[in-house]
């Protein structure tokens, strides 16, 4: 890209415009893993095939059970109650108001997301195969709560895994039409007619195909290529079911519905001096035939039918991401990147032509703000960010709320419940360890580390922290003030999982350099480690320790799991020890307990993360399929029964049960999401 034409390309439309979206039914592995997976290992004969003798004493308990004397109940189903997330950085006009500013609507991964502003409950559309790349809202009063969402998918076989547009009802959530798309990697821009009755939409196929749907009928009543490079986003005007607007890189282009036929001008730029196509972003209309469209450079153009007219020079210091269209009084909202000053703001109000603006800053606490969803309700704008917020802006008094929160980059690898509360914290790549409410449905904390956090841990009391970096430190916090209470850097490589020991006395460290380190936690904040673990074969996974504090279980990236003992890092090789031994938590994808978990599909991909419930009768897993799945525990026998829960993008990346088994939480790779499901236990 030619950076004087276009005021130095940025790099989140460069980002963008490079996308490759990740197909979740094609996805590999995470993690460099090597070797021979679980369910092809050779069994080597155990304590328990052996003839049986009579004086044995009988097995101890796997897991330590926290909720002894009480009739222990399965968990028979999971059901989701929570999303914390929504996918900001790379769409774009995909969070508006319903019922009169009620409820919003927005997307995380694969689900469709209705949120109530004053109760914060959630519910979900839940029908999508892949990830939601654009969704939009029926204007028209015949058509109220209808919303129309688009996925990716896998190119040309017309399987479950191709390209669709669900058309919906958002308040009952059933679907009313699924309208199938071919040659393409999805579907990137959604929007209906004036009508309501005709959608249009954009494909991410290398002719950026732009297609006119009767969707009510599923029937495709026209089809022509777009552009040669991304269009980002196409509109209907608002008065009209004939005429639309496309935007794109170095692309603005007029088109009409003729019948079946699709007629189209470039916008020109003849009648302006030393005027250049630049790259457009967003569009909006105005009376008479004006049409507005935002640019990578912050202008915004004017056009008078397809000729441009003038130019509303930085409208924003930054790309203008996203423009709205109120059809009450035509007034148009914007959003770009900006260093929010005295003067200017992310999002700008403006009158219908374009000539004056009110600005409003969004109060994040970040440097630069980057919008990339505006839409107008009663007196409020609402706001999507590129860092995963969504926020109301009040239009008199510019006060600011935030009502969602989520990581605005993945992958979430830490995640951690709290031992007695429905709390939970959840480390990232974005450098953010965050503590999430599931009873108030919030975020109540989040500290910046400055670096890609890859752990946390809770202590047994729930009064320290413990988070692993990417750049191999650990750092220790106390809950109560989150002042960091101890730090250090003994590795130059990630954490891959820091655990405390059930007594206390001892913090594990497991890292990417094929060790586990022992911290002996009562001499104090010196942190100098004592002894590690020996001979590791491959990078670590998960750590589990012993009820008595004794032994870890380490998993490693070889699909081997090694038991040592604490805290000298001894391997302990004795077959019948291994086999008495107690754990007190249970989160490793290898041994024989788990070999039922490995399915036949994971040749490529692999079970990423698993968690023992608290009853230490259930189990639930996560892979790099995006899928949940829930188990009896143990599960000794290959290929064992289980249920799937489906919303997550490619790659789920932790799983834990809340205290006394309430909830889980599962932790996203690429949609940087964090997911809570309520337990739904037997009856008596």
């Amino acid at each position: 890209m030619d950076s004087e034409e276009d005021g130095g390309y940025d790099s989140d439309v460069t980002r963008e415009n490079e996308m490759t979206y990740t197909i979740k039914a094609l996805s590999t592995s995470i993690r460099p893993m090597a070797g021979i997976k679980p369910h092809l290992q050779q069994k080597e004969l155990s304590l328990d095939e052996r003839p049986p003798v009579s004086r044995a004493l009988p097995q101890p308990e796997k897991l330590q059970t926290n909720n002894v004397g009480k009739k222990k109940r399965p968990i028979e189903d999971l059901v989701l109650e929570l999303v914390f997330g929504y996918r900001g950085k790379d769409c774009r006009n995909n969070v508006h108001y319903m019922n009169d500013g009620a409820d919003i609507l927005y997307h995380a991964a694969s689900v469709g997301i209705l949120y109530n502003v004053a109760t914060g409950s959630q519910s979900f559309y839940q029908e999508h195969t892949d990830d939601i790349l654009c969704l939009t809202i029926n204007q028209h009063p015949k058509f109220t709560n209808i919303v129309a969402t688009g996925q990716v998918g896998d190119a040309a076989d017309m399987s479950a895994s191709a390209p669709s547009i669900h058309v919906w009802d958002a308040m009952s959530k059933q679907t009313l039409s699924v309208l199938r798309c071919f040659h393409s990697k999805g579907v990137c821009s959604v929007s209906f007619s004036a009508t309501g009755k005709l959608l249009l939409s954009v494909g991410l196929d290398p002719e950026h195909t732009v297609t006119i749907w009767k969707w009510q009928e599923g029937a495709k009543i026209a089809s022509k290529v777009g552009h040669n490079q991304r269009i980002f986003v196409a509109e209907f005007r608002p008065d009209s079911d004939t005429q639309f607007v496309s935007v794109g890189v170095k692309h603005v282009r007029f088109w009409t519905l003729a019948g079946r036929a699709l007629l189209s001008k470039k916008g020109m730029l003849s009648s302006i001096e030393d005027a250049r196509m630049q790259t457009m972003l967003a569009v909006a209309f105005g009376a008479g035939n004006l049409t507005f469209t935002g640019t990578i450079s912050g202008d915004v153009c004017v056009w008078k039918d397809h000729i441009l007219s003038r130019i509303v020079a930085k409208a924003h210091n930054g790309p203008v991401f996203t423009m709205y269209t109120t059809l009450r009084d035509g007034l148009i909202v914007t959003g770009g990147k900006e260093r929010p000053s005295k003067e200017g703001g992310a999002v700008k109000l403006w009158d219908q032509e374009l000539k004056r603006c009110r600005a409003f800053r969004l109060e994040t606490g970040q440097t630069t703000d980057c919008v990339r969803s505006v839409c107008r309700g009663k007196g409020k704008i609402l706001v999507g960010t590129r860092n995963a917020e969504i926020i109301e802006v009040g239009e008199k008094n510019a006060a600011c709320n935030i009502l969602i929160n989520g990581h605005m980059d993945g992958p979430v690898w830490g995640l951690a419940t709290h031992p007695t509360r429905d709390f939970f914290l959840s480390a990232a790549e974005d450098g953010t360890v965050r503590l999430w409410d599931i009873v108030d449905k919030k975020m109540l904390n989040k500290v910046n580390l400055g670096h890609a956090a890859r752990t946390v841990c809770y202590s047994p009391e729930g009064d320290m922290v413990a988070i692993g970096m990417k750049n191999g430190e650990f750092i220790i916090l106390l809950v109560a003030s989150l002042k960091i209470w101890g730090k250090k850097r003994d590795r130059r490589s990630a954490i891959q999982d820091i655990r405390f020991s059930p007594d206390s006395h001892y913090l594990a460290v497991g890292s990417s350099e094929n060790a586990v380190d022992f911290y002996d936690l009562t001499i104090g904040p010196s942190l100098n480690r004592i002894s590690y673990c020996k001979d590791i074969p491959s990078f670590v996974l998960q750590i589990d320790f012993s009820a008595d504090s004794h032994y870890v279980q380490v998993s490693t990236g070889c699909y081997k799991r090694l038991v040592y003992e604490v805290p000298s890092g001894k391997l302990l090789t004795e077959q019948a020890v291994i086999d008495r031994i107690t754990w007190a938590t249970w989160t490793s994808v290898l041994g024989e307990e788990v070999v039922g978990i490995w399915s036949r599909h994971n040749e490529k991909s692999d079970v990423t993360c698993a968690c023992v419930s608290h009853s230490g009768i259930s189990l639930v897993t996560g892979d790099d399929f995006g899928i949940v799945k829930l188990f009896d525990f143990p599960c000794p026998e290959k290929f064992a029964k289980h249920k799937r829960f489906l919303g997550h993008s490619a790659h789920v990346t932790n799983i834990r049960f809340t205290s006394a088994d309430r909830y889980v939480v599962s932790a996203g790779g690429d949609d940087c999401s964090l997911f809570v499901w309520k337990c739904v236990h037997m009856p008596h």
